[in-house]
């Protein structure tokens, strides 16, 4: 341990603290973080004064400080994904001749951060700034399918969950689960008519270092028009060049 730079502690430190929905106590850094006792003290007390943490003595706890949520929000003003998945998903766009867009989930929801539009193609529902039930779209089941199944059960506990936009695609927790089974055994998701009558899509999430999936990559075109196995593969090859920008370590896989 003692030859892992300063930076690279204080970074795990932050991640492990920023995936805990609450603040935490030392002996839980240290151990989640790999740190002895005394490295983690000051460690934590040279971020306590950056800002970086904050201490609750109180509580004898240690959670994200003020600097932290700067960081967040510099990351949400430079809008780093879409400046990286502008350009792969302009030349998926020119390659296959279909719309093509990149969503980001929120909640139960994903929101559409980017749409390339195909020459001669009309505009889709899919519009920036667009949010939509991640379990009628292909973007949001190629996500879900994605996350451990605990955390879509949080998602969607009971019926009460999912809403409705043409009588058609999941409406309950086990409908879903056999969506996304059936995604994970495909590679990709896919929508037909559940989002709007006659277009259907295929889907692939990107996944950041830590194997979760980020954002979805995905192409629209009318229904029965396209290969769906070469469009899917066309999606494939360019959510995975993101999996890469996003971690190039090699560290985040397929294998969810």
């Amino acid at each position: 341990m003692s030859q892992v730079p300063a930076a690279t502690r204080a970074l795990r430190v932050l991640r492990f603290l920023a995936s805990q929905p609450d603040p935490v106590p030392l002996d839980r850094i240290m151990r989640a973080c790999d740190l002895p006792r005394s490295t983690a003290y000051h460690l934590l007390g040279a971020m306590v004064d950056e800002g970086f943490v904050v201490h609750l003595p109180e509580e004898q706890r240690f959670g994200l400080g003020v600097a932290a949520f700067e960081v967040g929000s510099g990351f949400s003003r430079q809008a780093p994904l879409q400046r990286i998945a502008r350009r792969p998903l302009a030349a998926l766009v020119d390659r296959t001749g279909h719309n093509g867009h990149f969503a980001v989930p929120h909640g139960r929801d994903v929101l559409y951060v980017l749409e390339e539009r195909a020459p001669g193609r009309p505009p889709l529902v899919t519009d920036v700034g667009v949010r939509l039930p991640a379990h009628l779209t292909a973007s949001g089941r190629a996500i879900l399918a994605a996350l451990p199944a605990s955390q879509v059960r949080a998602l969607y506990p009971d019926k009460s969950a999912f809403v409705d936009r043409h009588g058609t695609g999941p409406s309950s927790p086990t409908a879903l689960r056999t969506v996304l089974s059936e995604t994970r055994q495909r590679g990709h998701a896919i929508e037909d008519g559940d989002v709007t009558p006659g277009l259907a899509s295929v889907a692939v999430a990107v996944l950041d270092h830590n194997g979760q999936p980020v954002a979805a990559v995905a192409l629209t075109f009318p229904a029965g028009e396209a290969d769906l196995e070469a469009a899917a593969a066309a999606v494939r090859a360019t959510a995975d060049q993101l999996t890469r920008r996003l971690a190039p370590s090699g560290r985040a896989g397929r294998g969810t």
